[in-house]
Order: C-alpha cells, then structure tokens, then sequence
C-alpha cells in the first residue's frame, strides 16, 4: 500500500537523499516551511492534509485538524508541545500513533551528563578557568577537592531512554541509581521511587540529575523546598527542560553551598541572556542546549524514522511510541 509522508525537518543532503531512496514507492512531501533546527515549532502547512505520516515537528493545530494522519513521528526526544491530554486523548480517539526520537538522542545527552559528573569530580572545569584566567597554580585545593564518582547516589528524576542508558554508563563506578518516575515497577540494577519519596532520595543523593520533560506536573518541580532537601555539597545537572527547575531557587543553593555545583544544558529561557545571574554563580557550569548534539544527528533521525516505517507497515511494536 503506497502512503504519503509529510516532512518539515531539512535534513543535510546525504541524510536529505536517503530519506527520499528510502521510501519509494511512498510519496514524500517536503514542507516549504521546512527547518534546519529540531527545536524550532513547525508551521502551519496545508500540504500535511494529503498526507497518512507526519515527520519533523509538524503544528499542534495541523496534527489535530487532518484526521488523515496515521502516524506522526518527531524530530526530538522533547514533545512539551503535544504532551497535552487533549492532544494525546484526541489521537488515541482516532488511532494515530505518536512516536518521537529520544532513541536518537539518549546515547549522547547520557555521555553529556557522565563527562560533566567526572570533569566536577576531577575538578577539571575548575582548573580550566584558572589556565584562560590567571594562571594560578592551585595544587592543594584541586587535589585534595577532586571526588571519585564510584560508590556515590546517583537521582535520576525521570527515567525515559536518557535515563536508562546514563544508569547503562554509570554501571562500572558501582554507583547506587535512585529514579523518579509515574511507572514505579522495579528496573534492573536501579531502585525506581514514588513522588513521596523524592525529599530522603534527595538527601541521599550525591548527584541529581534532571531529565524531566515540561508538562503541567513537572513545571518548576525543582524548587527551594525541594532544593532544601539535597544533601549539602551535592551537584545539580539539568538536560531536560529549564523550565521545571526555579532558577531563582537554584541560585540561591549554588549561592548558599547548599549546592557544591550545577551544570545547565537548558535554561529558561534560552538562549540565556549574558547578564542574567547564573553565567557568573559560584560553581555554574552552562552549554547551551547541546547535550543531544551528534554530528551524524540528522543521518540517525532518517534511520530512526525508517526502522519506525518498516514496523509500522508491518504491525510490529515500533521504537518510542508515546501513543
């Protein structure tokens, strides 16, 4: 059966002209207002009515006005725009699968978040600022600060594919890996735990790491009450969105030492602006929204997609289904 595929994501050329192989005999359409960044809301597009497959970062208002759609497919691991239960209730009505790509995205947002445990920990961001800065040569307190990563509590809060391949990573430290997640059934090697429990994990934890995504639960879910609750000296590391974190708050933990350092990914908003207060917290380390960056991205995005085709087509489970 020939099928028709929408596309607004602007693939560089190699990943562009195995995409367009790849599918034939199916028809694909490539969005006008197609974009080059993962990130950025696709546009309305009139053109998505004739098609039974969404791929890219289709329009919330599109997806839900062409019931002809079948199956969409994201571009990101991220999907805060149709996390809604309108929008998940309204596909499951009519039988359109939702899947995204965080299989895409877990291996290199896990290594992201292992480098920056291990450079805190060895002091390295540290040693870096006093080389581009005085040159002072700081022996004691780099050496006899660095901290060994084996052995320590490691919060996951949230346990999607990021998290599961960062617990795969941190295996050979023999760290214990405390997560939070809806879903408490057990996880190998991986102590999963209730919302209820999330102040004594919390005081337990040598690092906590944020993977939750944005919805209305998880905005500002790390607040000063809860920042309150970690362990003195403990390091925050945030991948998933900035706005579930108060930065205020935050800024005062790194402030008050509550919190021995915090390594940003994502901020609200972003880009940051330069003057705001946290490019220059005592202990703050920021990237700017790169932790998924690979440079095979969009290769990997095609064959996500069609590895996802190929099952669907053929009624097998399909990787990253949300609905």
């Amino acid at each position: 059966m020939s099928l028709t595929i929408w596309c607004n994501t602007k693939f560089a050329e190699p990943a562009a002209q195995r995409l367009r192989e790849a599918v034939q005999p199916h028809r694909l359409i490539v969005s006008a207002n197609a974009n080059a960044s993962v990130l950025v809301a696709g546009r309305p597009d009139p053109t998505i009515g004739e098609a039974d497959i969404a791929f890219g970062q289709p329009a919330v208002d599109d997806c839900l006005r062409h019931d002809r759609l079948r199956w969409i497919e994201l571009s990101t691991a991220g999907y805060t725009r149709y996390d809604t239960d309108e929008f998940k209730e309204a596909l499951r009505a009519r039988g359109t699968v939702l899947t995204n790509s965080s299989g895409v995205f877990a291996d290199s947002c896990a290594q992201h978040v292992l480098a920056m445990m291990l450079s805190l920990g060895r002091q390295l961001p540290q040693s870096l600022r006093d080389q581009l800065a005085d040159h002072s040569w700081h022996y004691t307190e780099r050496r006899y600060d660095s901290r060994l990563l084996t052995g320590q509590t490691v919060l996951l809060l949230g346990f999607g594919a990021i998290g599961r391949r960062l617990a795969e990573l941190l295996a050979p430290f023999r760290v214990t890996v405390l997560a939070l997640r809806r879903q408490t059934r057990s996880e190998r090697n991986v102590r999963v735990i209730p919302a209820e429990a999330i102040s004594s994990a919390l005081a337990e934890a040598d690092h906590v790491v944020n993977i939750l995504p944005e919805n209305d639960a998880t905005r500002g879910f790390v607040n000063a009450r809860r920042l309150a609750c970690c362990k003195r000296g403990a390091r925050f590391y945030n991948v998933g969105r900035g706005t579930t974190v108060d930065q205020n708050a935050l800024l005062e933990a790194l402030q008050s030492g509550r919190l021995g350092a915090a390594y940003l990914d994502v901020t609200d908003p972003e880009p940051l602006p330069p003057e705001h207060p946290l490019w220059t917290a005592p202990n703050c380390f920021i990237t700017p929204h790169t932790a998924g960056g690979r440079h095979d991205q969009d290769e990997a995005l095609v064959e996500h997609f069609l590895k996802n085709l190929a099952a669907f087509q053929s009624g097998a489970p399909m990787t990253d289904r949300i609905v």
